[in-house]
């Protein structure tokens, strides 16, 4: 008899307690989701016994079947190794860019005799420095454009250049005296008749000068334009002693490219910092991520990235998974990379990033100042190009359309549910007790046929059922049903609420003699409950449909709060003004004419109050004292908060 396959528990237990990746998989053996540990056991069990509190872990470990793990010398080593099985797997889970393409890169071929610079989307080789990712390409060949102004460096693309190299990778003994060899044999390239070439194809140069050049090639790329200037100032100033004053006029249009770009950059950190600020926007289950690049005090660069997480995940996680995603590919690690978000694992990416630029890098939350405001630029910019994303890809409209394809299979209706109306109550423990109908039409709200309600029924306490049969029964009522300014007959009811608002909502319902689709939304768990099952529908997370009937929740409980905000407003003006002494009729009319809202008179100081005309000092001192005790009354008795029953 074969034995019984342990559970995926049981797997776990016998998993060591070393550093290392994990990699969960699904039951056709394709991974979902690959992490890394300090604990590799420990962490792995967190995700069995769903301790775990992030939303997305019960519906992952709904399909993972299996999983593999590798087990490394250091959780900074477990690092690396996460970022390369990412990479080469791609999990579903994992934050990633959202569009798997290349980015492109501008590069410079190192490993050459005389190294080239490219604009290029290849996979990292060995021998090339990468700067970037940019997602901007045009600006990318820009930067490549106006850096040969400034240092004149072959281009990879050139034809005498590829013949270059290929004549000194098969004659490797001519590299010493190169310049001599290709002086007479060479030919020069336009680039070079243009002053864009350095004139390595025709021995124009040696390769000692040429890689003082590509030096300063990479220093621009870095950022480091104060070393350039300084460097070629220096070159111009002897050129001009030496008395070639062709070469000093050549270098001094050079400094003239370099200080017309500094021009037009602002100075953004006065401090010359070199830091980048990665803000991030998150819509439902994408978001985006801006860097501003800034070297010796000036933005350099500024790129966007789409990403494939969004709501779905925790700021703390968006924020990890992209700067491992970024960091990976670039070479131009700063000197201090700025988040919004506190990391659990700062300390161990600190140390990666130190390791891959060669000296310190930390991650900072800046809380003030120039650096605060650079990080808030980036998280407007971030959001301005999620949104740029989605109306170009039409993005809202496809998911607006599997949402209510989703809510049609997940609740069994006859269709698409076009017109969905939902009821929400809000009072104060029996006190201003209002409702709100918000309706949203092919899945966007629709504003106009927002309708309120004061509940009318005399209520000593909060009764919820008793409100929601009240509203629903005067809405759908025959008269309501056949005005066309309350709509059309709904394809699905919401109420804000577990199974006995839904109850309440089905005896109305009935009694009135109608068959409409209606489900109830509750709170707590974001679980679905249905007439025809006891055991609630559970949308997944992340997915289009869950987000649109919480959207529809959460739009009818702010439609709900807002009006019962205003009758609280409203009734306070007319109990807490009319008790003052002093305050007659026309005071009160003045005074209410004059802030507008309660809100505003609440807010405004004993000398504002004097201001209104008819008002004497003594009276506004009286009326100032007296809302601080009704506020102050108020608060001792939970009356600032309201009580919206679910």
């Amino acid at each position: 008899m074969a034995g019984v396959e342990p559970t995926l528990a049981e797997q776990v237990a016998k998993v060591p307690t070393e550093p290392g990746c994990y990699l969960w998989k699904d039951a056709q053996g394709t991974v979902v989701y690959v992490g890394k540990a300090k604990n590799l056991r420990a962490r792995m069990r967190q995700y069995v016994t769903l301790s775990d509190e992030r939303e997305k872990i019960p519906f992952m470990m709904q399909v993972v079947k299996g999983f593999d793990y590798v087990v490394v010398g250091s959780e900074h080593e477990a690092l690396v190794l996460e970022r390369e099985l990412i990479a080469q797997h791609h999990p579903y889970y994992n934050v990633d860019y959202k569009d798997d393409k290349s980015y492109p890169y501008i590069a410079v071929t190192e490993s050459d005799v005389f190294p080239a610079i490219k604009y290029t989307r290849e996979k990292h080789r060995k021998g090339t420095r990468y700067f970037g990712p940019y997602t901007d390409a045009r600006a990318a060949r820009e930067t490549i454009d106006i850096l040969r102004k400034v240092v004149p460096i072959c281009i990879a693309t050139c034809a005498e250049w590829k013949r270059t190299r290929r004549y000194l990778e098969s004659h490797p003994d001519d590299v010493p005296v190169a310049n001599l060899v290709l002086a007479e044999r060479g030919r020069p390239c336009f680039d070079y008749h243009v002053g864009r070439g350095p004139g390595a194809c025709c021995g124009g140069i040696d390769t000692v000068a040429y890689a003082d050049h590509v030096g300063q090639v990479e220093h621009f790329l870095e950022g480091k334009r104060s070393q350039i200037i300084n460097e070629l100032d220096d070159q111009m100033h002897q050129a001009a002693a030496e008395l070639d004053f062709e070469r000093a006029g050549r270098l001094k249009r050079r400094l003239e490219v370099l200080e017309g770009l500094d021009d037009r950059q602002q100075v953004i950190i006065s401090e010359g910092a070199s830091l980048d600020a990665v803000g991030f926007y998150r819509e439902e289950t994408i978001s985006c991520a801006c860097v501003f690049s800034v070297r010796e005090g000036r933005v350099v660069r500024t790129n966007e990235f789409v990403l494939n997480k969004g709501l779905d995940v925790s700021e703390e996680e968006l924020a990890e998974g992209f700067v491992k995603r970024y960091f990976d590919e670039t070479a131009d690690i700063p000197a201090e990379v700025d988040l919004a978000q506190e990391l659990a694992d700062a300390n161990v990416l600190s140390q990666w990033l130190s390791d891959k630029r060669g000296r310190v890098c930390r991650l900072h939350r800046p809380q003030r100042g120039e650096k605060r405001a650079l990080l808030e630029m980036a998280q407007k910019n971030a959001r301005h190009a999620l949104m740029r994303y989605m109306i170009r890809t039409g993005y809202a409209d496809d998911r607006t359309n599997q949402a209510l394809l989703e809510l049609e299979s997940a609740l069994a209706l006859d269709g698409p549910p076009l017109r969905i109306e939902c009821f929400d109550i809000s009072t104060l423990h029996g006190r201003f007790t209002v409702a709100s109908m918000v309706v949203f039409t092919n899945g966007r709200p629709d504003k106009g046929q927002y309708r309120r309600f004061k509940v009318r029924a005399e209520l000593e306490e909060a009764n919820d059922f008793l409100s929601m049969e009240e509203v629903l029964g005067r809405r759908y009522a025959p008269e309501r049903m056949a005005d066309e300014r309350f709509g059309s007959r709904p394809d699905l009811l919401v109420v804000d609420g577990g199974k006995p608002q839904l109850t309440a909502a089905m005896n109305q319902l009935e009694a009135l003699g109608l068959d409409i689709p209606v489900c109830g939304l509750a709170k707590s768990d974001e679980e679905v409950f249905v007439p025809w099952d006891d055991t609630p529908v559970v949308l997944p997370s992340g997915s289009a449909s869950l987000y649109l009937i919480k959207q529809v929740r959460d739009e009818s409980h702010r439609f709900a709060i807002t009006f019962h905000r205003q009758l609280r407003d409203k009734a306070m003006t007319v109990s807490v003004l009319d008790e003052i002494e002093g305050v007659g009729p026309k005071r009160k009319k003045a005074i209410m004419r004059h802030f507008g809202s309660m809100k505003k008179l609440r807010a405004a100081s004993p000398q504002e109050i004097a201001e209104v005309k008819g008002v004497p000092e003594s009276v506004a001192e009286e009326i100032w004292q007296t809302l601080r005790a009704f506020e102050a009354d108020a608060t001792d008795k939970g009356d600032e908060k309201d009580d919206t029953l679910e």
